[in-house]
């Protein structure tokens, strides 16, 4: 197996100071690294739809939930900004994928919804969008997969406790 770049990094570290416990960054590295490389392939199928990443989540949450949800809701389910929603849902009601209405007894609150259109678009990209994931995972055995998955998932857990990204 060949060398990623953490442990080109790492063999620079112990060169340097051989006393330095390079563990942590050998595991947040690559984790820190795989993220910004899915990141930088941008989700062909959404691209192709001239959907961002966060945009699809924001459609996806209000889908999956079958429900009207505020933007304040759409923040938590999506880990986003209040802004960033803000500045989103923007977008995509000018696109004509969601509505937003007024709460009757407190017109400060937004209940956003997907229209026919929203609706349409993310049942048609979730299946593409899952697919392509799924060639981006095709190097990784399905015992691999799962592995990975569920040790992420601890390491997700633990995360959302001590740093208080816990969901509710």
């Amino acid at each position: 197996m060949t060398d990623d770049i953490v442990a080109s990094v790492v063999r620079q570290w112990q060169a340097v100071n051989p006393e330095l416990d390079t563990g942590p960054m050998e595991l947040i590295g690559r984790i820190n690294r795989c993220a910004a490389l899915l990141q930088q392939a941008e989700d062909a199928p959404l691209r192709s739809a001239g959907l961002s990443r966060a945009e699809f989540d924001l459609l996806g949450a209000v889908r999956r939930n079958n429900r009207e949800l505020t933007p304040g809701e759409l923040a938590r389910e999506t880990f986003s900004s209040g802004a960033a929603v803000t500045k989103r849902l923007r977008g995509l009601q000018e696109r004509g994928l969601v509505d937003r209405r007024s709460d009757a007894r407190d017109r400060r609150v937004a209940h956003v919804r997907l229209t026919d259109e929203g609706r349409a678009l993310v049942d048609e990209l979730l299946p593409r969008q899952l697919a392509y994931e799924r060639t981006v995972l095709s190097g990784l055995d399905e015992r691999t997969r799962g592995e990975l998955s569920s040790q992420l998932s601890e390491l997700l857990v633990q995360l959302e406790g001590r740093l208080g990204g816990a969901r509710h």
